[in-house]
C-alpha cells in the first residue's frame, strides 16, 4: 500500500455506558451521566490512545461498594471508586462509584462534588487503561501527572494540592 491508499487510523472514540444503581445520584448530581462521559473521554484522549473503546460507569451507594471492596480487595469498607479492567482490547471494563463516600470526601476536601466526581472518573478510567498508582512511587507520580493534565483541560484545579 502506498501512503495515498492507506486506511486512515480510526479517531479515538470512547463509548461510555452509565448504569444508575443508586437513585440518590439523580438528586445529588443530576448531570452525573454527562460528567462521567466527559471525564472518561478526556482521560482516554489524554493517554493518546487510538481506536474505539468502551467502558461502563456504575453509580452505586456505599453499601454496594463496601460489598465489592470486601469481596475483591479484602477491605471491608466503602471506597470512592473501584475499577474492574476487562482485559479485552475494545471493552476496557467497569468503574463503580460510591455516592456517599464521594460526597463526604468532596466536603472534607473542600471541593465541589462535581469536580471530585469528575476526578474519580478520570482516575478510574486511567486504571482501566493500565495505569496503577499502587505499584510504586514513579507509577503514582506518572498517573497523578496525567490526571492533573486531563483535569486542567476540563477546567478543574489540581486535586492533589489540598493534600
Amino acid at each position: 500500500m502506498t501512503r495515498a491508499t492507506k486506511k486512515p487510523k480510526a479517531e479515538p472514540s470512547l463509548g461510555c455506558t452509565i448504569v444508575v444503581l443508586d437513585e440518590g445520584w439523580s438528586k445529588a448530581l443530576p448531570d452525573a451521566a454527562r460528567l462521567a462521559r466527559r471525564a472518561a473521554r478526556a482521560a482516554f484522549a489524554g493517554t493518546r490512545r487510538r481506536g474505539r473503546r468502551s467502558l461502563n460507569v456504575a453509580l452505586a451507594d456505599d453499601k454496594a461498594v463496601r460489598k465489592l471492596n470486601a469481596r475483591d480487595r479484602k477491605k471491608d469498607k466503602p471506597t470512592n471508586v473501584l475499577s474492574y479492567p476487562s482485559g479485552e482490547r475494545e471493552f476496557l471494563g467497569d468503574i463503580v462509584l460510591a455516592r456517599q463516600t464521594v460526597w463526604r470526601e468532596a466536603r472534607d476536601q473542600r471541593k465541589s462534588p462535581s469536580d471530585h466526581f469528575t476526578h474519580l472518573v478520570v482516575h478510574g478510567t486511567l486504571h482501566l487503561l493500565g495505569y496503577d498508582h499502587e505499584t510504586g512511587e514513579a507509577d503514582a507520580e506518572r498517573m497523578e501527572a496525567l490526571e492533573r493534565r486531563v483535569l486542567a483541560k476540563l477546567g478543574i484545579a489540581d486535586p492533589y494540592l489540598a493534600r
